[in-house]
């Protein structure tokens, strides 16, 4: 990589393998948890991952580039560290620490997204600053709710 556009497309591949990622695990954790709000959100925002998958093929086309992912070893460590929990994890520890995964996540995308919506706007990209906008809005929600679930429930 050595221009700014360069480090968007790999930046969006690692974004895109990681969505398809976290759409793969999800499932498991809503499995796993055993408060209903909690599990409540995280199936929300398994639907909200696909559209963001769809969204970020759109960003793609915006650099007239095929939609494909690239290793992101810092979604795997999460998600690794989920499936620790998963299997460690008991009583209240397992959603308070599956709650804190997943906000640890949230947390990584909304780096990546800022990111790259910043990126997209410095190179002239306003179809992508758009939408790439439009999934950290997301992104920064989803982590507003898992707070407020930690606060209200999950961690008394």
């Amino acid at each position: 990589m050595e221009t700014l556009a360069d480090l968007f497309e790999h930046t969006l591949k690692d974004v895109y393998y990681a969505e398809n990622a976290i759409a793969k695990a999800l499932p498991k954790v809503s499995k796993a948890v055993k408060n209903a709000e909690l599990k409540k959100a995280v199936d929300s925002h398994l639907e909200e991952t696909k559209d963001q998958i769809k969204t970020l093929e759109k960003v793609f086309k915006t650099i007239k580039v095929k939609p494909e992912g690239e290793k992101c070893d810092a979604t795997d460590g999460l998600l690794k560290e989920a499936e620790g929990l998963m299997e460690e994890g008991k009583g209240v520890a397992l959603d308070a620490g599956l709650l804190a995964a997943c906000q640890a996540v949230e947390h990584y995308e909304i780096a990546r997204y800022g990111s790259l919506r910043e990126w997209a706007k410095v190179l002239g990209n306003e179809e992508a600053h758009v939408l790439l906008s439009e999934i950290l809005d997301q992104e920064k929600a989803a982590n507003g709710k898992l707070t407020n679930l930690a606060v209200t429930a999950i961690n008394k």
